[in-house]
This record gives C-alpha cells, sequence and structure tokens, in this order.
C-alpha cells in the first residue's frame, strides 16, 4: 500500500465494462463517506486530454513505438499532476486504466519488447504500482460485440490482436494475484461491482485501523 493513501486501477479489453464498474464503485466509496479522486488514461490531466483524440481517433496507422511512447507521455503528467499527489494527501485515487494497459497492448498484443516497455513505464510511473488492480475479463469477440459500431483504430485491431491482449491481462494477474482481482465480465454487473466493492471495502477498513 502507498504510504498514506489508496490507488486502485481498472483493466480490461475493449467492451468489458471497466469504466461502468470504476463509475459504480466509486458511487460506492462516497456513500462510505469518501470523496475519491477518478482519472483516465489516456488523459486526466489537460496535456493527456489532448493527446488522448491524437492516439485513439487516429485514421491511420500508429508506430507501436510512438505508440507505446505517447502513452507514457500522457501517463507521466497523470502520475506527476494528479495520482501522487493526491496518494500524498491520503486520498483513495480510481484510475481507468494505468501502466498494466501498456503491458497488455503494447507487449503482449503488439509484441514490443518486454524489456523496452518496462523501461518506459518504469520511467512514466516514477516507480508507483498499484495497490490493487481489478481487471474485467471477457472474451474478446463479446467485448468488441458490446463496443458497439463506432470503433476506435485499437479496436478495429484483428481479433487476433484482442486475443493476445488478453492473454497477456491474464499472465499478469497470474503473476501477481496478492494485487490483482479478476472478474469475469459477462456477469451481472451488479454482481461485479458487489464483488469489486468487497476487496476495496477490505482495503479501506485495514488502511483505517
Amino acid at each position: 500500500m502507498t504510504e498514506r493513501g489508496l490507488f486502485i486501477t481498472f483493466e480490461g479489453g475493449e467492451g468489458s465494462g471497466k469504466s461502468t464498474q470504476l463509475q459504480a464503485l466509486a458511487a460506492r466509496v462516497r456513500g462510505y463517506g469518501i470523496e475519491p479522486v477518478v482519472c483516465r488514461e489516456p488523459g486526466g490531466t489537460a496535456f493527456g486530454e489532448r493527446l488522448r483524440p491524437a492516439l485513439l481517433d487516429s485514421e491511420s496507422p500508429v508506430s507501436p513505438y510512438a505508440e507505446l511512447l505517447v502513452f507514457a507521455a500522457a501517463r507521466a503528467q497523470l502520475v506527476g499532476e494528479v495520482i501522487r499527489p493526491a496518494l500524498e494527501m491520503g486520498a483513495l485515487v480510481l484510475c481507468d486504466r494505468f501502466a498494466d494497459s501498456t503491458v497488455a497492448y503494447q507487449r503482449y498484443g503488439r509484441g514490443l519488447d518486454a524489456g523496452l516497455v518496462a523501461s518506459i513505464n518504469a520511467a512514466a510511473t516514477q516507480g508507483l504500482a498499484p495497490d490493487l488492480t481489478i481487471l474485467l475479463d471477457i472474451p474478446p469477440i463479446e467485448g468488441l460485440a458490446r463496443a458497439g459500431a463506432e470503433h476506435d483504430y485499437i479496436e478495429r485491431e484483428a481479433l487476433e490482436f484482442h486475443e493476445r491482449v488478453r492473454a497477456g491481462y491474464r499472465a499478469l494477474a497470474a503473476a501477481d494475484p496478492a494485487r490483482w482481482l479478476v472478474l469475469d465480465a459477462t456477469r451481472p454487473e451488479a454482481e461485479l461491482t458487489d464483488l469489486a466493492w468487497g476487496r476495496i471495502a477490505a482495503l479501506l477498513d485495514a488502511r483505517d485501523r
């Protein structure tokens, strides 16, 4: 756990419902009497929000290396401007995607070198890691169907790419089960919220003792 605050991230493939769960759990946290800091990647800062459409709305191919570096730039700004200051003040931070997305998408999905991805992530995060990562796991063919017809350039990748991303997430979760909570995203939304809240409430209780 971070020295004072609590840092929780939400991960998952396209259409997994992670953003929906983040909002539902933010409401639960407010009911607990805590106002969370809610942010997203790429974005969460004025600089990051300018980078977001440059990445996700691109109509032409983006180099995997450019993709890696632009995501990292947005993350570095978010960590320095929002996340770390909030944690130092004792806040609960809920973030829609973080460094694990880069491992899943750029290392496993794009096939970039693992060492390169790790070093770029380390620079962008300044060594900051989540206390809990909630993975909404869903078969890509179902997730992409949920995402609808208006796809960003990552969603338009071949199914095989999304299968590699899912495998990457599962490998990360298996390697660090203490940090990850893996939920079957095909289950009803309310059930998923209850399961995730049980883990978050336990962390809050432990912190407040």
